[in-house]
């Protein structure tokens, strides 16, 4: 290995959907199809017009946060108050814990019925810096989250892996907050400012940020490069085969953790 290609930084965390795998793109449709089910509902009962979920609902108020809380952020939005409920209660129940345990049913069939993709810069990125000797975690906000990487052979990677399951088992608080992000960095044993986060949330990047990581680095893929810019990303691509590997990652690091530890 010569020396631009060795890592500068111990760690990097990855966040899964949309940063991993394409699953973003599932839970999209699983939360528009159960909260257009749902508005349809309210309309029939309670006579509200009916406005669709959109994909800046989804971006604004549901994208990288735990399940409920999104639920719980869109109703917010749009005037709606519910009884939280708890998680066991039932997906017909009309309860923010129902309706995301609605939601959670539809993402699952659509797991099952078409698999999951990874996207193939991720997939390259992942096993050059395991090969390096970099530690690899997963934090994210999903529950499905070791069945996704099951699901395409990548969870032997990761040395840590702080999902919805775990953050529910510990009390950890969701994105924005970085509870998941310095907990993954504790459970390998680095510190967050020799760390990389990678995130395509807005709430991700921010959670990269309070967390005081070394480089929160974010991938537009929604066309959103300004919003994750202004939220606390440090620098921002399209796509992971634009950083050009473990040298790209060692520039982009040097040049911002000098900026935030003179």
């Amino acid at each position: 290995m010569n020396e631009k290609n060795f890592p500068v930084f111990n760690a990097v965390i990855f966040d899964l959907d949309g940063v991993i795998t394409k699953t973003a793109v599932t839970h999209a449709a699983a939360w528009k199809k159960m909260f257009d089910e749902y508005l349809h509902t309210r309309e029939e009962k309670h006579s509200e017009p009916f406005k669709e979920f959109t994909r800046k609902d989804y971006l604004d108020y549901v994208d990288g946060k735990p399940r409920y809380n999104g639920v719980a952020s869109f109703l917010k939005w749009r005037g709606i108050d519910l009884p939280w409920g708890s998680p066991e209660d039932s997906p017909e129940s009309e309860t923010v814990c129902g309706l995301g345990n609605r939601k959670n049913k539809t993402f699952n069939e659509v797991l099952k019925r078409d698999g999951a993709e990874v996207y193939p810069s991720s997939e390259k990125l992942l096993l050059e810096l395991k090969n390096a000797g970099v530690k690899l975690g997963v934090a994210s906000s999903s529950k499905n989250c070791k069945a996704v990487l099951e699901a395409v052979n990548l969870l032997h990677l990761f040395e840590a892996r702080v999902d919805g399951v775990v953050s529910a088992e510990l009390g950890l608080k969701g994105k924005p907050e970085p509870d998941i992000f310095t907990k993954a960095c504790e459970n390998l044993g680095v510190i967050p400012e020799n760390s990389i986060v990678v995130e395509d949330a807005v709430s991700g990047v921010q959670a990269g940020a309070k967390g005081n990581f070394g480089l929160t680095l974010g991938i537009a893929r929604e066309g959103n490069a300004e919003e994750l810019q202004n939220n606390g990303a440090d620098y921002v691509v399209t796509d992971l085969e634009e950083v050009n590997g473990i040298e790209g990652l060692n520039e982009l690091f040097s040049k911002f953790r000098k900026k935030i530890h003179p």
